[in-house]
């Protein structure tokens, strides 16, 4: 079997969904800046009454067997990248030989080991482990070593949720309803608001509390845009409210800071992250500098399926706990299966997200009682349901 072709199609479709895709904006590291802050949520054309237009751009890789892998959700940025770069290396190679595919990638792109650079070969190893396991009859999981355990449970991210604190009430209610161990929101405030940010984000744990009951996991993504005196008041008003955790209150690179985070922070809650770190020896670094309680690599970020795993194996061995970044459920599916449940005991769901990011999957993961069932389809189950397409258009450089 060989490589054929590597296409990157955007896809158009009709989404379903209360309200508009985003309810809510979603806080960034520019919004230090006034004129940042006023920018709202992203919005989408409304086609029909509920039905609003979304795309996603997948990447496919073709056998001369007819077996195709995908990824779906790439960037522009990465699609260049995989049709430029990576493309020319694939035509002709073994798809299964994803050990070497991913060494000659990396090696080809020096300056490619972060970022988009990463982003892009990581979207090709997903669609190379896709390929092998339809070409085994088995999901992914299962030729990771999987599976340890026939379900996972689940927290749902709140992500695009609107942020007025009686429709917060609502939606963790519903949400721990439907079985969910935990909710994560994303605070619009930060340390350009001072003490009133605290305030409002100290409502908000309250509200959410107060909602889901004692024992509902609620935790706060930063999303990279506090700073240590803000993430310390924000953990010591929150400390009698059960805060889980706070994830990614600083930006990536400031180990520094997230040392002094550990410090000020034990006992109160913990301190998550790692989704924007990239490979094993990145997220060695981390391990080494002992700045977090949970790991959230990514595997459509840190180098795919193949890398994703060795970055479980750095963690594991240092006695940490990892839970895959939400990006893609396929993937994350994949990895959770294949690991004990003492070392990934749950999983991200985007609840808003998943609805757009699986609109046009032939089987899309659903959750059932808040925990994700085992895959059975085989690979990672990206084939696309052609009736949910309205349009398809090949990038063509």
């Amino acid at each position: 079997m060989i490589v054929t072709e590597v296409e990157c199609v955007q896809y158009t479709g009709l989404l379903e969904i209360s309200g508009g895709v985003f309810l809510d904006r979603l806080r960034r590291p520019v919004d230090l800046y006034p004129e940042f802050r006023s920018r709202g949520p992203q919005r989408f054309p409304e086609r029909e009454p509920g039905r609003f237009e979304v795309t996603s751009t997948y990447l496919h890789v073709h056998t001369d067997t007819g077996l195709v892998g995908s990824t779906n959700q790439l960037s522009a940025e990465q699609a260049h990248t995989i049709l430029t770069v990576l493309r020319p290396l694939l035509i002709g190679a073994d798809p299964l030989a994803t050990e070497k595919l991913w060494d000659v990638a990396y090696r080809s792109a020096i300056h490619g080991r972060k970022g988009t650079g990463m982003l892009a070969l990581s979207a090709v190893d997903c669609a190379l482990w896709d390929i092998r396991g339809q070409h085994f009859g088995v999901p992914a999981h299962v030729l990771l070593g999987g599976p340890t355990r026939e379900q996972a449970p689940a927290y749902m991210s709140m992500l695009g949720e609107s942020m007025e604190l009686d429709d917060v009430a609502a939606r963790t209610r519903e949400v721990r309803d439907q079985g969910f161990t935990g909710v994560k929101w994303f605070p619009r405030w930060g340390p350009e608001d001072g003490t009133r940010g605290v305030d409002r984000i100290v409502e908000l744990v309250g509200t959410v509390r107060d909602a889901g009951g004692p024992h509902l996991d609620v935790m706060l993504d930063a999303w990279s845009s506090w700073d240590v005196p803000f993430t310390v008041a924000v953990a010591r008003a929150t400390a009698d409210l059960g805060l889980r955790w706070i994830e990614e209150p600083l930006p990536a690179d400031h180990l520094g800071g997230y040392r002094t985070l550990r410090s000020r922070l034990a006992g109160l809650t913990e301190i998550v992250g790692g989704e924007h770190e990239y490979t094993r020896w990145g997220v060695a670094d981390l391990v080494a500098a002992d700045v977090l309680d949970l790991y959230q690599p990514d595997p459509h970020w840190a180098g795919g399926i193949s890398e994703t795993m060795k970055i479980m194996g750095v963690v594991s061995a240092a006695g940490g706990q990892v839970v895959p970044h939400g990006q893609s459920l396929q993937a994350n599916a994949a990895l959770t299966f294949a690991a004990p449940p003492s070392f990934v005991p749950q999983m991200e769901y985007l609840g808003r997200l998943m609805a757009w990011y699986q609109l046009f999957l032939a089987d899309p993961i659903v959750p059932v009682d808040g925990a994700v069932p085992a895959p059975t389809t085989p690979g990672l189950g990206m084939a696309v349901d052609p009736s949910r397409v309205l349009d398809r258009r090949p990038l063509i450089l």
